[in-house]
């Protein structure tokens, strides 16, 4: 079957009322017929049928063998880190979400796991930091918020070679335009808060597992650590995936527009896009993604942080927010917002410049959002000029 009929009919039908939608199971704990002897639930923290539900088709979705829902992205990862011990290391991306390296750096680092960062969309880089104490690759493909672009096969080969586990963030591509464990990752995470969700309207995290080995290790954290996500928020997001192939599809659609604006804009000195000929990354993106998603990052030819802010803050339908994947087109500016957490220094080696602006582009019409940023760019230059 095509995808978007795959997703809809992986949807089931109540069993117990014949609901065309998936009931949501407010309740905390579950009547038993005798101690332990039950229909499968028993303590909601455990286990959930509206949960349930999700974390089946977030791993159908993947391809994977068992599916996780968390309370956030950030629970996700920190579920995944948990597999980790003391004197472990992890080799990640160097252009991390600023929420995973402030996760990594000011907790995991207390508890003696160590995170080195390296260029991952270069395979020699990524074999050449390898070393005894390394027992996870962390991938964000696309990456946030530059959008580069790693061959996940070629690192899955490297870890499979060396022993090592690897996990993906696959929020910005979405499992309808990318599937890592088909290319070889052993998990796959999600801020289901994004494309899957779509509508801005929760926070969501998921963790898929390539065998039912690595699955029930996650399900005792799971339960163990207790950053489950509740019934309504599952129902939630299990609604927004029934729509997930059409967003995805016109997302990307409307970037490519966006995107191709800006690369010619006498303003803009570089755009981070996928599906740019001119992206760094462009072929790995079309071997490994169906779409290439609705984030766009660009920097000024001047880099001026004051600037960017007057952009940013002058923008009518893209709103200044975090977050990204909804509906509606939202803007920020990574060095003051996502990755503020990040050091200067750092954010700069892996190119986000105070200048760096990001656009979630959403699903109003390409033309009038290019008017509103071209508005927004000329409204802040002649004020630069006119503070000049």
């Amino acid at each position: 079957m095509n995808t978007s009929t795959n997703i809809l009919h992986s949807i089931p039908v109540d069993e117990l009322t014949g609901s065309i939608a998936v009931p949501i199971y407010q309740t905390s704990t579950f009547v038993q017929q005798s101690p332990g002897v039950h229909k499968g639930f028993d303590y909601a923290r455990s286990n959930n049928p509206t949960r349930k539900v999700l974390e089946d088709l977030a791993a159908k979705l993947e391809n994977g063998a068992s599916g996780f829902a968390f309370a956030s992205g950030l629970a996700a990862i920190d579920a995944v880190v948990k597999l980790l011990k003391s004197g472990d290391e992890i080799l990640a991306v160097d252009d991390i979400y600023g929420g995973a390296f402030r996760l990594f750096t000011q907790v995991y680092e207390k508890f003696g796991i160590n995170v080195r960062y390296v260029d991952t969309s270069d395979l020699k880089q990524v074999s050449a930091a390898i070393n005894p104490r390394t027992k996870l690759i962390w991938l964000e493909s696309p990456t946030n918020p530059t959008l580069k672009v790693s061959d996940i096969a070629g690192i899955a080969e490297i870890a499979k070679e060396k022993h090592l586990l690897l996990c993906v963030d696959n929020t910005f591509a979405s499992p309808v335009s990318q599937q890592p464990l088909n290319l070889g990752a052993d998990l796959v995470i999600h801020s289901a808060t994004k494309y899957l969700s779509g509508h801005s309207d929760l926070i969501a995290g998921l963790v898929i597992t390539k065998t039912k080995e690595l699955g029930a290790k996650i399900k005792f954290i799971q339960n163990a650590s207790g950053s489950i996500l509740g019934p309504f928020d599952s129902w939630l997001v299990i609604r927004g995936i029934e729509t997930l192939e059409l967003r995805v599809k016109q997302h990307s659609l409307n970037a490519q527009k966006v995107a191709k604006y800006l690369q010619q804009h006498q303003l803009v000195k570089t755009v981070y896009y996928p599906g740019l000929t001119s992206h760094a990354n462009h072929k790995v993106a079309c071997r490994q993604q169906h779409y290439f998603g609705g984030v766009i990052a660009f920097d000024l030819k001047e880099d001026d942080a004051l600037l960017a802010e007057k952009i940013v803050s002058s923008t009518g339908l893209f709103k200044l927010a975090e977050s990204l994947g909804g509906a509606k087109s939202l803007i920020c500016l990574p060095a003051e917002m996502t990755h503020k957490s990040i050091p200067r220094e750092k954010r700069y080696s892996s190119g986000v410049k105070d200048s760096l602006i990001r656009l979630s582009v959403g699903l109003e019409h390409a033309d009038d959002l290019i008017q509103d940023l071209e508005k927004a760019l000329q409204k802040a230059y002649k004020t630069s000029l006119f503070t000049a």
